[in-house]
This record gives C-alpha cells, sequence and structure tokens, in this order.
C-alpha cells in the first residue's frame, strides 16, 4: 500500500479473499504499549461536539446487561486490507530507508530477514515501514521505550474501521470527519500514525509520561503531513482515563486502546525472561545467520518498555475495568469504546463489567497473526437505531 493511498473517501469495507504468509520472524517482535494521557479538561476550541442522538444527552445507561457478541479470527491471517499480510520486502524497505541496510541478515534458508532480539534493528525495521507504507519520514523513540510492531498495531485499526463503517451504510466514513482517541499512547505515537495515514482519522494520543507526550509531539512536529491532524495531550491524573483529556462538550468516533497488560514489575520480569529464552533457543535452531557475511553480536533484547507501558496494578484487567466504568461518564459522546486484551483470562472481569455498564452492545473482536490470537473488547451505549443516526450526524453529506 503506497503513501498516496492513505486516505480514502467513502471506500467499500468489502473484503479481499487473498491469503499470504506472514513473516513468522514478526511475531517475535515485543509489543504491548500504555503509557497514556494530557490536560485538557475544558473544551478545545473547534472541538467536535456530541452527537444529536434520540435520547437526552444527560441520561444514564440501560441496567439491563447485554449480550456479548464474539467475532472468532481469521485463522492465521492478518486484516485483508492490512499492507503487511506478506513476508517483509527488504529490497523495497532499504530503498526507503536506506539505514535499514546495516541490519538486513541472511537466514539459513536464503531469505533476507533482520535479527529481532536487536533493538536497533526492530527500530531501523520501524522506520522503513512507516516511511513506505505511510509517508512517515521521521520516527524515533528514547532509549528504554517501548518498539512496537507495526504488523499487529496496523490490524487493529483496520477492525477499528470495520467496526465504524456499519453506521455508515457498511462505507468507510471520510477521514477527517472520524475523531478517535488512543488512551496510552507512548513515545511511539504508533496508533495515530497509522490511524491517520491508513484513513485520515483526526487522532488525538494521551498519555500520563511527560516524556512520552515530548517525544510524541516531537514526531508530529518532524513530519508537515501531520500539521493539524494528530495533537497529543498529557493526562496529569494517573487515576483517570478520560477525565482531564475529554472536553464537556467533545466527542470521539472511537477510542481505543493498549493496556499495560502485567500486574506487577515481577510478573513483567518473568514474561520478559521467558521470551528471553524461547528467542535465544529459536537463534541457537537458526543457526548462525549473518550480516552481510559476519556473525552477529546482538546488543540487547527487544522486551524494552517503561513500566507504565508494561505493568499497572492488577494488570489489563483492572486497567480495563476501570476504563469501562468511566465510560458511562461520556456514555452519549462516543459511537465505540474499545481496547486490546493480551490474555484471554483477563476478559472474565472484563466481562463481568461490561455487563454491568449499562452497554447497549458489546462485542469481543479476534484477530490472527500466525499461530497467535489476539482480541479487542468493544462496547457502545447507543442503540443501533442511535449508531445510525451518528453517521447520518458526523459522516454522511460531508
Amino acid at each position: 500500500m503506497s503513501s498516496s493511498s492513505r486516505r480514502p473517501r467513502g471506500a467499500s469495507l468489502a473484503k479481499s479473499g487473498a491469503s499470504s504468509r506472514h513473516d513468522s520472524a514478526d511475531r517475535r517482535q515485543q509489543g504491548t504499549a500504555a503509557d497514556r494521557r494530557d490536560p485538557a479538561a475544558r473544551e478545545k476550541p473547534g472541538a467536535a461536539k456530541a452527537p444529536s442522538i434520540k435520547a437526552p444527552s444527560n441520561r444514564m445507561p440501560s441496567n439491563k446487561a447485554p449480550s456479548i457478541k464474539v467475532t472468532p479470527a481469521r485463522k492465521g491471517q492478518l486484516h485483508p486490507r492490512n499492507p503487511h499480510r506478506g513476508r517483509y520486502d527488504m529490497a523495497a524497505l532499504v530503498k526507503a530507508s536506506p539505514a535499514l541496510a546495516a541490519f538486513v541478515i541472511k537466514t539459513p534458508a536464503g531469505s533476507e530477514s533482520i535479527d529481532f532480539a536487536d533493538p536497533l534493528a526492530v527500530k531501523a525495521l520501524n522506520r522503513a515501514l512507516l516511511s513506505r507504507h505511510y509517508g512517515i519520514a521521521h520516527w524515533d523513540i528514547p532509549a528504554g521505550y517501548l518498539c512496537p510492531p507495526i504488523p499487529g498495531r496496523a490490524d487493529y485499526l483496520h477492525y477499528l474501521a470495520d467496526l465504524i463503517s456499519e453506521a455508515n451504510g457498511g462505507q468507510l466514513p471520510a477521514g477527517e470527519h472520524v475523531r478517535a482517541l488512543d488512551i496510552g499512547t507512548g513515545a511511539n505515537l504508533i496508533y495515530p500514525l497509522l490511524g491517520n495515514r491508513s484513513f485520515g482519522w483526526q487522532m488525538v494520543g494521551s498519555d500520563i509520561s511527560a516524556q512520552a507526550i515530548d517525544s510524541a509531539r516531537a514526531i508530529v512536529s518532524a513530519n508537515l503531513r501531520l500539521k493539524g491532524q494528530i495533537e497529543v495531550r498529557l493526562q496529569t491524573d494517573r487515576t483517570r482515563h478520560f477525565a482531564g483529556i475529554w472536553g464537556a462538550d467533545e466527542r470521539f468516533d472511537l477510542v481505543l486502546c493498549n493496556p499495560p497488560f502485567h500486574a506487577s514489575e515481577a510478573d513483567m520480569a518473568r514474561e520478559s525472561q521467558r521470551k528471553w529464552r524461547g528467542l535465544d533457543k529459536s537463534r541457537r535452531q537458526r543457526g548462525n545467520a549473518s550480516r552481510k557475511g559476519r556473525a552477529r553480536n546482538v546488543p540487547a533484547l527487544n522486551f524494552a518498555g517503561q513500566a507504565a507501558e508494561l505493568w499497572c496494578p492488577g494488570g489489563e484487567e483492572a486497567f480495563v475495568t476501570r476504563m469501562i466504568q468511566e465510560s458511562r461518564n461520556v456514555a452519549t459522546q462516543c459511537l465505540w469504546f474499545t481496547s486490546l486484551v493480551a490474555h484471554s483470562a483477563s476478559l472474565t472481569g472484563i466481562r463481568k463489567a461490561l455487563k454491568l455498564s449499562g452497554a447497549s452492545e458489546v462485542r469481543v473482536i479476534e484477530m490472527s497473526q500466525g499461530q497467535k490470537v489476539s482480541r479487542f473488547v468493544a462496547w457502545s451505549y447507543l442503540t443501533p437505531d442511535q449508531r445510525r443516526q451518528w453517521g447520518r450526524d458526523h459522516w454522511q453529506g460531508k
């Protein structure tokens, strides 16, 4: 997918039946980010307004427990629109970002790849992917921050596009009329970048880390095409998700989140060690792949990430539960609230919170990447008729 095709207007979401192999090496990239937010409790000039739906805007959500619909994953496949479905075209990526060439290695099978245990190689790969597929010329993150695998991040956004299209007769609404809020955007700003460059969405990213916010703003400033497209807000209250960053009359079509999934620093350390052992074993089994014919000297394992990106008390179950509870305060100001859920065991508590939330509809949508199955939960306080009215009010005829 070239950067020139980034911003479809009213494009059909008809699915392609094509399938292709996904580079299994990408599955070894570390991923799970969630820093968080920025202060903006007061309404911002020009902020989009809440929808004119039939129910009064101050109506509290119903206490009736919603049914929960589960959509199974496409086995072993990324979303049909995901531009990262096949193996990486290293020659094209090096052309887009020549600095990647220094990290390209030959596997024993003779194919080109990188060492996914080398954080510098992973960063170089991300720069090349962002440049070639999304037209992002400048991207960097501070040392020690999470460097996310882009194919899986893009998959979440493509499924979100399917979700909001239902309120627009199955057509993807014109991007500039769609507003999305990323809770815990991180120093890498990956979801706002992909959301804006893939669909033209107007993105807001929030985080609790001032350093992450500074990094995210630097990325926006370094790319002129992002001016006026992405806003970054610092959340000064670490106990809140929406309060303090969501204006009184502000509306979002989507909320997305990749929460910290570990419940403690000790859990995080154990998981990192498990992944280290697994990757080291895989490296030995592959044999002595080389970088330009030389033996590799890997400086560090790419399981980086700040504490707020990787763990919080109670883990992702507690994080998403608080997010559900707080979403009731802005129930009619958002079409769909969503969050990734890394561990299927976390769904028990999350489902319980969703049944008590008063949401009109709840879904669990699975995604697949090779042998790995992930998922996100989505909930809306608007009825199907109200969601269609939302589409008419904000997207149609504009």
